[in-house]
């Protein structure tokens, strides 16, 4: 059976997945597969909106759903739970968060364009979580000071993206990028300082 997967804009054609064999990916991944990895991630990407959406619908007068509970959602029905240990499912947790960011960003640039045109659009789901975390301008700016910030210390970045987008907790944020709890909490200090006073100017 094939199904179709958008990502990026683009409807890619692939086979559909069993939790097994998006376990093995993962593990795949963690292994160093890039193949594997970009096999997986617009996987994961496609579920955590098709989910987003499904819970609009769900829950429209009172949309209370966050991201955490959307990437473990996503883990608990993607992920076959026998076959991993802690820090495979952390290593899902951040293929997730930056699949959050990814929408995030991708959906903030687009209610910028909206703006700027005058187009009257439904609300989404997406719309509903940038009201209580950031608006789309200071969406779309931390992602470039990201992306800045990866040039010149990437681990500080990713630290940033799992925390703030993936909303991941300091020890899973350690186990997903193989480091210390105290290197998590020194990196995240000197990232938010650093974003603080590059987007304040």
């Amino acid at each position: 059976m094939h199904r179709y997967i958008i990502y990026k804009g683009v409807r890619i054609r692939g086979l559909m997945k069993t939790k097994s064999e998006i376990t093995t990916l993962l593990l795949r991944v963690q292994e160093g597969s890039k193949k594997a990895y970009e096999e997986l991630f617009p996987l994961v990407y496609n579920e955590l909106k098709r989910l987003a959406f499904a819970k609009l619908q769900a829950e429209r007068d009172d949309i209370t759903v966050s991201e955490t509970g959307l990437v473990h959602e996503v883990y608990l029905k993607m992920i076959d739970q026998t076959r991993i240990k802690a820090n495979d499912k952390s290593h899902f947790l951040a293929i997730a968060a930056k699949c959050m960011r990814q929408i995030l960003v991708d959906h903030a640039r687009k209610k910028k364009a909206e703006k700027r045109g005058g187009e009257h659009q439904e609300v989404t789901y997406v719309d509903e979580l940038l009201k209580v975390r950031e608006e789309s301008e200071e969406i779309v700016d931390l992602d470039k000071k990201l992306k800045e910030l990866s040039r010149f210390d990437d681990r500080m970045a990713e630290v940033v993206t799992l925390r703030f987008f993936g909303q991941m907790t300091v020890h899973t944020t350690a186990q997903a990028l193989g480091i210390s709890e105290r290197t998590v909490k020194r990196d995240w200090a000197k990232a938010r300082g650093w974003l603080y006073k590059e987007l304040k100017e």
